[in-house]
């Protein structure tokens, strides 16, 4: 059973290969001095932009208020942030933004999966929402996988009125919300990816475009966040997940439930009555797909996005004692 699985295409992907080819590049040929220089030009078109808006979003991802020494043992300069001591994806992410400032000031890179809130100010791809999480610096890390946005030409009328999920089943809560729907209703197709001898789940891997074809797409917390989240809000279909727990540069915690996505309860057991319910108010599903793609669009200016990223690692530096 399952042993001629579809692969999923590169279709409706970022492209890797660029990705890798652009940043080592980057990473062999750095001319620091150069982009160095360029620093106050480039914080400077901050007066391009809604300052009220810019500070917002600085300070949701660096909410760092008192002043903080950190710790020798822990920090690391960024003369010595090298490619080989850390995860590709990661260190490309920091690198096209720290290599802006001077070299011998310092950070603590947290990389990877982070649910916890570290004891030092920390730069980190994820967070907690709940709680005091200054020390948790968000920059935008691992974009390549996590900000993908796509152009849906399938209305949402035109879509099958089932609700899709894809995706690795290791955690607690996945294989709770598997053993609930899994192989138990017509109308929801979900499945493991991550395939084995023993897997309890197994399920035919789909595209992203083919995926498009349900009203409903579940975006279900893994490690930290959901990561199909960003695509799925750019999408004509409805995300559908439970209040989310973490947070990273996509600022999950200002989502609003009902609003930009269908909240279904932590349990999971209103699943199909949430469906039915936009199945039969499709003017009401419109509605919140429409709110998600304006949520989205925020994230689309790469220019501001780039100065936002210089921002929270110039204020990071400010904090930490390190500059002006």
């Amino acid at each position: 059973m399952f042993s001629n699985i579809k692969r999923a295409s590169f279709r409706h992907k970022n492209n890797k290969p660029w990705y890798y080819v652009k940043n080592h590049f980057r990473y062999k040929l750095p001319r620091l001095a150069h982009y160095q220089k360029l620093l106050d030009e480039k914080l400077a078109s901050v007066a391009d932009y809604d300052l009220e808006y810019i500070n917002y979003r600085l300070n949701y991802y660096n909410r760092l208020e008192e002043k903080y020494t950190l710790p020798d043992e822990m920090a690391e300069s960024l003369s010595g942030f090298k490619l080989e001591n850390h995860r590709k994806v990661y260190f490309f992410d920091t690198f096209e933004y720290a290599r802006y400032f001077p070299q011998d000031l310092q950070i603590i890179p947290l990389f990877g999966d982070i649910i916890h809130v570290p004891e030092y100010p920390s730069l980190v791809k994820s967070r907690p929402i709940e709680g005091d999480n200054a020390n948790s610096v968000v920059l935008k890390l691992d974009k390549i996988r996590h900000f993908l946005f796509l152009n849906d030409k399938k209305s949402f009328k035109e879509k099958k009125d089932m609700l899709i999920f894809r995706g690795k089943v290791r955690q607690e809560h996945r294989i709770r919300f598997m053993d609930m729907y899994y192989n138990k209703s017509p109308r929801i197709d979900i499945g493991q990816v991550n395939i084995t001898p023993d897997a309890k789940y197994p399920a035919n891997r789909l595209t992203i475009g083919e995926q498009l074809d349900y009203k409903f797409i579940l975006s279900i917390e893994g490690n930290d966040v959901a990561s199909n989240l960003k695509w799925v809000m750019s999408s004509n279909s409805l995300a559908v997940m439970p209040k989310p727990k973490y947070e990273t540069w996509f600022m999950e915690g200002t989502l609003i439930p009902d609003y930009h996505y269908v909240l279904i309860k932590d349990d999971y057991s209103d699943l199909e009555e949430r469906m039915d319910y936009y199945i039969q108010n499709p003017d009401k599903a419109q509605q919140i797909i429409d709110n998600a793609h304006e949520y989205v669009n925020q994230f689309k200016n790469k220019e501001r996005e780039d100065l936002l990223s210089l921002l929270v690692l110039k204020k990071y530096f400010q904090k930490t004692g390190q500059m002006p």
